[in-house]
């Protein structure tokens, strides 16, 4: 059998994910690493590990040459905007992860929201993109409610509401001032009232695959208080939806991402190779899209990934090749069956005090045991984000917090809140200057999210 050779692009908690996903297929595989640090978990897959920039597109590729990879997996979205899948394609290495022209669906927001107007996609909110200050204003006003959107890549921080965020139409009016001296635009919105959810597809250009649907929270705090970060926690449950959601917002969400794939081809003549994840929102009027993204979540990835069942290389090569749907693609053969465990899953970020505004670096942090689960897959699984793994002053190894959220903690289990209590157990064996949002996946913040869909849904 031929042993495949894979490129894995990134370092953080999210690479390795699925880095050990890859590494659990029935196919042999020897993995390469390029990243800006080394990651202690992804460090002990790999073969070679190299180091440099995620935007130097000539070392990228020198590396690629030297270890000619079957394909390549992408897993930051800043190397998808700028282009590393254009680069590797031109020296022979395909992707998992889209070409820079389809990757604007999410490094432009007002590209997407334009996108689904051309083409009719049901989703989108009222909206203006606006290169100035003119009529700004104005709109903001005729909105009432509304969420202002920096036009690029801001890792997950560049959204702010009224109400939330921005509590006057002038903190508004500077906010979005602000954004288009940074991107040159930025995009105004309506607000949506609901209950946001994330359904992450397997997309080849021609088919999209759900995986299971997950629900991320973003502020710093117990509570939802604080500020946004880049995700403080995820649960997903058993049977793939989510407590809070009916079988037709699911059907709603997926027929708008299978929309968007095709919508990409007739738009830019490229397939979209990779992962589609759509942000959406359960409204009393439906299903609206938020954002997308156009790689794995972080943390969504820990969520759904380890309760995979089907061999994950397949699936990447079956997304290269365009035959998820089947071998002439768009469903012509039967395609590729993919399945995931019957089972829930609860993450937790263990992050540095003062994260995100002003957070602890360089501190060491020490991991204990973690607790069992009760057979099978069911247990707690370490993915290592911001932290080195270095020697200190007297020569002793250890981990180190590098600023950003430092380990993420998955519980899985039958029912959530058995893998809440995992996730919550495993997250307390982290010791050092850290902290961690105790209610993510919990009955009481889940209940909480039902009631409010209950009251909208008029139920």
């Amino acid at each position: 059998m031929h042993m495949k050779k894979i490129l894995l692009i990134g370092n953080g908690a999210r690479e390795h994910c699925i880095a050990e996903t890859l590494k659990r297929s029935p196919q042999v595989c020897e993995l390469f690493v390029y990243g800006k640090a080394v990651n202690p978990g992804i460090k002990s897959l790999a073969g070679d590990y190299k180091l440099g920039a995620l935007n130097d597109l000539p070392a990228i590729l020198e590396f690629a040459q030297m270890v000619r990879p079957d394909f390549a997996v992408i897993g930051p979205e800043d190397p998808l905007a700028d282009g590393v899948a254009d680069a590797l394609l031109g020296v022979g290495v395909p992707s998992v992860g889209p070409v820079k022209t389809l990757a604007r669906l999410e490094s432009s927001k007002s590209f997407t929201r334009d996108l689904l107007t051309k083409y009719s996609i049901t989703g989108n909110p009222k909206y203006r993109t606006f290169t100035d200050g003119k009529g700004l204003r104005d709109f903001l006003v005729e909105l009432g409610d509304y969420v202002v959107k920096a036009d690029g890549l801001m890792g997950g921080k560049g959204v702010k509401l009224s109400g939330e965020h921005l509590h006057s139409v002038d903190e508004g009016v500077s906010y979005a001032l602000e954004c288009i001296s940074l991107h040159g635009h930025v995009v105004i919105e309506e607000k949506f009232v609901g209950e946001e959810f994330s359904l992450m597809s397997f997309c080849d250009g021609f088919t999209v695959v759900d995986m299971p649907a997950v629900q991320d929270h973003k502020r710093a705090f117990a509570g939802d208080t604080g500020p946004n970060t880049g995700g403080m926690g995820t649960y997903s449950n058993a049977g793939g939806s989510l407590p809070f959601l009916t079988a037709s917002d699911l059907a709603e969400a997926h027929a708008i991402n299978q929309s968007v794939c095709d919508a990409l081809f007739k738009e830019t003549g490229e397939r979209f190779k990779g992962i589609m994840y759509g942000g959406f929102i359960a409204t009393a009027k439906g299903v609206r899209l938020i954002e997308y993204n156009a790689r794995f979540g972080d943390p969504e990835c820990m969520n759904v990934l380890p309760i995979l069942k089907t061999d994950f290389i397949a699936i990447c090569e079956a997304i290269i090749e365009g035959t998820l749907g089947g071998a002439g693609g768009g469903g012509a053969d039967g395609g590729l069956s993919i399945e995931f465990e019957d089972l829930a899953s609860v993450v937790k970020y263990v992050c540095p005090e003062g994260y995100p505004e002003n957070p602890v670096k360089n501190v060491k942090v020490e991991v204990g045991e973690m607790p069992s689960g009760s057979g099978g897959l069911a247990g707690v699984r370490v993915y290592f984000a911001s932290i080195d793994a270095r020697e200190d002053a007297t020569g002793e190894s250890g981990l180190y917090m590098l600023g950003s959220r430092a380990i993420a903690v998955t519980g899985i289990a039958k029912t959530l809140a058995e893998a809440e209590r995992l996730a919550e157990a495993g997250a307390k064996q982290i010791s050092g200057p850290v902290f961690f949002r105790s209610d993510i996946g919990t009955a009481e913040l889940i209940g909480k999210r039902v009631l409010h869909m209950k009251e909208l849904r008029g139920a």
